[in-house]
């Protein structure tokens, strides 16, 4: 390791920036990772770990700043959650990074012609998200509101967190005056013991309308009338308030069960032409902006012909297939979250889109991915056209190849990680289909996340009848 020591200074150029927010170089042969460091900086490190095949480092001193480097960081009041990894440059340089991490992915996923084009993006970089989930900790007297440091289960306080909007911090501040006033325990995850575990906000445009979930380790809240009449008083934007229970022992933040104090269950906005309704349990785009340019972006490419029938699985509240439904000849969309399908369908009641219709399904289960929609709807479905938006981890191989196996002509994979978007498509282009050029989208600024969406059409039937 080139007699690289533990808590000794050395000096170094940063070469690059990962997606944790580390810059890297070199002492000698051996990779150093430093937090706060920014790729073009020359710094002296005081070394703090050295492990087999790298070292980590602490920044001391920045001896010449990068051309990247913002002069003055971002404004964070929540120093120490960790969660934007590019907070110390402009935000042309991060548009970069993000483009680079998706060639990145796709090369390592053996694409090297793979075509990326640059990042779509509003420009907005504070205040644009609409759902937060806030652990809480501490005790009645010094509630801890906010989001876990990085690699642990220790809350550091983010009330103020940039990314959010303002009101999600004067909603937080109002509900820690109530922790303290009405004696609600924050939950000790070590001993599973009090009460308030997280507290959910969804918002939607301007903050028009906010739903507020308390996640609590029991079944109902202590003073639940009078928490309900300060909060509403004080904040006109609340349109519901409710409970999740959740008393399991777990990491997950919700449990199954959802409970309404006051008002709505859901609030409604407007995206890509359709006005939308999403519960707590549903899923939406954190960012309704940015989410607005990835859907328009993905209705362009698919280029349809105004006569597919468009299969749209993981499809949540049915927002990609709604935006899409006036291009098609009828929509079908296939999601695991009965909540979610309700709301769907209401959605395309309330848009007045008469081809469209969703049914509860897991998209995993390729056996009986059809077949409840097919019994429902008294035909055989052959889809034209598959849309994918799934989770992080991306498709299972049995639904990819159950697609491939149909011959379906067209998808358009919408994705959140490029890692397993791009092995989706790799597994894909063994069977016979050709990928567009991939789009990135920044639905997460500051962050070290991105959206992408590309689509691909079936060129001809796979070899070795895979």
């Amino acid at each position: 390791m080139d007699g690289v020591k533990k808590n000794e200074i050395y000096e170094l150029t940063i070469t690059d920036l990962n997606n944790l927010g580390y810059g890297v170089g070199r002492i000698g042969d051996l990779v150093t990772f430093v937090s706060g460091a920014v790729d073009g900086d020359r710094v002296t490190v005081k070394i703090i770990k050295i492990a087999k095949n790298y070292a980590v480092g602490r920044l001391e001193k920045i001896l010449s700043p990068s051309p990247h480097r913002l002069p003055t960081p971002d404004p964070c009041p929540a120093r120490g959650c960790g969660g934007c990894a590019y907070r110390a440059i402009t935000y042309a340089h991060e548009l970069e990074l993000k483009r680079g991490s998706v060639l990145a992915a796709f090369r390592r996923a053996g694409l090297p012609d793979a075509q990326v084009a640059p990042v779509l993006a509003t420009g907005k970089t504070a205040g644009y998200r609409n759902k937060a989930q806030y652990p809480v900790t501490g005790s009645c007297d010094e509630p801890v509101i906010g989001f876990f440091a990085p690699k642990s289960h220790r809350v550091t306080d983010a009330r103020k967190c940039p990314l959010q909007p303002p009101l999600f911090g004067e909603i937080l501040d109002g509900i820690a005056e109530q922790i303290k006033k009405y004696r609600i325990a924050p939950y000790d995850e070590e001993t599973h013991t009090g009460l308030l575990r997280h507290i959910y906000l969804r918002a939607s445009k301007d903050e028009k309308e906010v739903l507020l979930t308390f996640v609590l380790n029991g079944d109902s809240l202590p003073h639940a009338d009078e928490v309900v009449r300060e909060l509403t008083d004080r904040f006109p934007a609340l349109v519901g308030i409710g409970i999740n229970v959740n008393r399991e022992k777990t990491n997950v933040i919700c449990g199954d069960e959802y409970k309404t104090l006051w008002g709505k269950d859901g609030i409604t906005d407007a995206l890509a032409g359709v006005e939308l309704s999403f519960s707590a349990a549903s899923f939406y785009q954190v960012n309704r902006d940015a989410a607005e340019l990835l859907y328009n972006k993905a209705k362009e490419i698919a280029d349809f012909n105004g006569n597919e029938t468009l299969l749209d699985l993981f499809c949540g509240v049915g927002s990609i297939g709604l935006s899409m439904a006036d291009a098609v000849r009828e929509v079908i969309g296939i999601e695991i979250v009965p909540d979610a399908v309700r709301c769907a369908n209401e959605n395309a009641k309330r848009n007045g889109i008469k081809n469209a219709v969703f049914f509860a399904g897991d998209a995993t289960d390729t056996e009986k991915l059809l077949a409840g929609a097919e019994s429902e709807l008294g035909k055989e479905l052959r889809p034209d056209a598959v849309v994918l938006d799934p989770p992080r981890k991306g498709c299972d191989e049995k639904l990819l190849s159950f697609l491939a196996n149909r011959g379906i002509p067209k998808i358009v994979y919408i994705s959140c990680n490029p890692e397993t978007l791009a092995r989706d498509v790799a597994f894909l282009a063994k069977r016979g289909y050709e990928f567009s050029t991939i789009t990135p989208v920044d639905l997460f600024p500051r962050t070290a996340h991105v959206e992408s969406v590309c689509r691909l059409i079936r060129q001809r039937s796979s070899p070795d009848g895979e």
